[in-house]
């Protein structure tokens, strides 16, 4: 890792905006919205006053301990649109007391002992890319501990046979792909957070990553589990599947940092891809879009991307005019050319109502790299990329914007789609006074698509916070009363708990809190997460 993260920012303090890049992106919002809006100071370290530690670590653990402001205020949030305004604004009222970074699973052992002796909140944290806040401390008088993981970085070993690797939960995305690389291997799960989360941070938020189809969840890679818990070590056996009762890796996927701290994984792995196969069709309306994904899915070609943006999304973010939906297919393989699969699945959009011209249509045997990078195809990619480093352009300037995913059945999906719609139109309207609302797929499976819906409008500066919460309530009231999940893959966290708890089996819940007392008796782990 080059240079320190940012304490309030997305990404590195290099990656920071400047006083003038702010000063600038105020300037253009004001012209856009014919109103005065300033670019408020950025926070610097120096300057942020946090409360005295309640707790300090015992001996044996001060060397891996630390209470400097920097690593208290970092450790304070997520990344939520709601945590880089709290942040930005300087406000930090509930830090950590306490960052651990462990560097063996044996030193893990050893903080959890010490947070589960002393009653101390202990809060598993890897990358720290949660928009849920789900590594933020909870109130209450108990002292806390961070528990950072990013020391327990490695690919431990590969297997070639199987196609597995033994990884350990703190590795960050990059480092991990830069480790399996040299093997001629790749795990190939890329969330929009790749850059900032871990593995362990995958797993137990059930990650929705590359594959829009077929692998979709980090579940479908994970082999076995290995989670410290206060009660001790919980191991899966390593297999490729197993009917012998309920799975313990599906206690451990999903359960968010509430049971245990996940230290490492065997992983399913695959070959890198070298052939690979491109094309984005267009279509007149959104609804002739949604009903080609859903015939490409049903078909069951498998294509590695299978991305449908609404005809909003499409020009905002893909180039296109604006009048247009964007249907990207994409298809990758080791070992098999894949210009038959992209033909079928160009043929079967195509009927649907799809254009695109045959030279558009890109079939690369390895040579050429830039496949499913050009175009409008290449635009989309590329805003997708850089969608978490424009919020440090905008934190603080009244904008008031961000996004909510969820899944329905096809059946479902027109009129679920034009209720939340409409749901959401009216709380921008009641919120900001109008504002934009956007669509896209982000996943797509058989029996339903995954939507992922983002929406911005102009607020007032200094009232961002109780502005969003309106706006998020307003989304997540409508995705569960249309019968859809709180969640697709941002995890639950504690901001969608209200939601939940909707969702939820009763008597699900009650298996679930055993299992909470059978590992965590004292309730140390991250209070308020998937248990009340």
């Amino acid at each position: 890792m080059q240079g320190r993260r940012s304490f309030w920012a997305w990404g590195l303090e290099t990656d920071e905006p400047t006083d003038a890049q702010r000063e600038e992106t105020a300037a253009r919002l004001s012209q856009r919205w014919g109103r005065e809006i300033s670019a408020p100071p950025l926070p610097k370290i120096e300057d942020i006053q946090l409360r005295p530690p309640r707790v300090s670590p015992p001996g044996p653990l001060a060397a891996i301990c630390t209470t400097e402001t920097h690593d208290r205020a970092a450790h304070s949030y997520g990344k939520s649109y709601r945590d880089t305004i709290r942040a930005v604004r300087g406000q930090f009222p509930n830090p950590p007391d306490v960052v651990a970074y462990p560097r063996t699973e044996a030193e893990v052992v050893a903080v959890m002992e010490w947070c589960d002796s002393g009653n101390i909140v202990a809060i598993p944290f890897g990358g720290g890319s949660s928009v849920v806040a789900g590594v933020e401390p909870p109130g209450g008088d108990r002292p806390c501990v961070s528990i950072d993981l990013r020391e327990l970085n490695q690919v431990l070993e590969v297997d070639a046979t199987s196609r597995a690797a033994r990884i350990q939960g703190g590795v960050l995305g990059p480092h991990l792909e830069d480790q399996l690389r040299p093997h001629g291997f790749t795990l190939r799960h890329y969330p929009q957070s790749f850059e900032w989360s871990t593995l362990g941070g995958w797993i137990v938020t059930r990650s929705g990553g590359h594959y829009a189809t077929n692998h979709t969840h980090i579940d479908d890679f994970v082999e076995s589990t290995r989670m410290v818990t206060p009660k001790g070590i919980m191991e899966s056996r390593r297999l490729p599947g197993s009917g012998a009762g309920p799975s313990p890796d599906r206690l451990v996927l999903g359960s968010e940092g509430a049971l245990g701290i996940l230290t490492e994984a065997w992983m399913r792995i695959q070959a890198r891809p070298v052939f690979r196969a491109s094309a984005g069709l267009t279509f007149d309306s959104w609804q002739a879009g949604y009903e080609a994904a859903r015939q490409v899915v049903q078909a069951k070609l498998w294509p590695a991307n299978l991305r449908l943006l609404d005809p909003t999304e499409a020009g905002s973010a893909a180039g296109l005019k604006g009048d247009e939906a964007l249907l990207i297919i994409g298809f990758e393989s080791a070992e098999i050319p894949q210009d038959w699969p992209i033909r079928q699945a160009v043929r079967l959009a195509r009927e649907a109502g799809g254009r695109i011209e045959d030279e558009a249509i890109r079939i690369s045997d390895g040579s050429d790299e830039e496949v499913g990078r050009q175009g409008a195809v290449g635009a989309w990619r590329n805003s997708f990329v850089r969608a978490p480093y424009q919020r440090n352009l905008t934190a603080g300037m009244g904008v008031v914007g961000d996004t909510f995913e969820t899944s329905i059945t096809w059946d479902r999906w027109p009129s679920f789609d034009a209720n939340v719609r409409a749901a959401m139109t009216g709380a921008l309207q009641r919120v900001c006074g109008g504002g934009t609302l956007s669509c896209r797929f982000t996943h797509v499976y058989t029996d339903g698509p995954a939507p992922y819906y983002s929406f911005s409008g102009m607020g007032r500066q200094g009232a961002e916070i109780e502005m969003w919460t309106e706006l998020k309530k307003a989304a997540s009231d409508a995705v569960i009363a249309n019968g859809g999940t709180i969640t697709h893959h941002h995890a639950v966290g504690r901001d969608h708990m209200p939601w939940y708890r909707q969702q939820r089996p009763e008597l699900f819940h009650s298996a679930l809190k055993a299992a909470k007392s059978a590992l965590d008796p004292k309730g140390i782990l991250n209070p308020g997460i998937l248990v009340d």
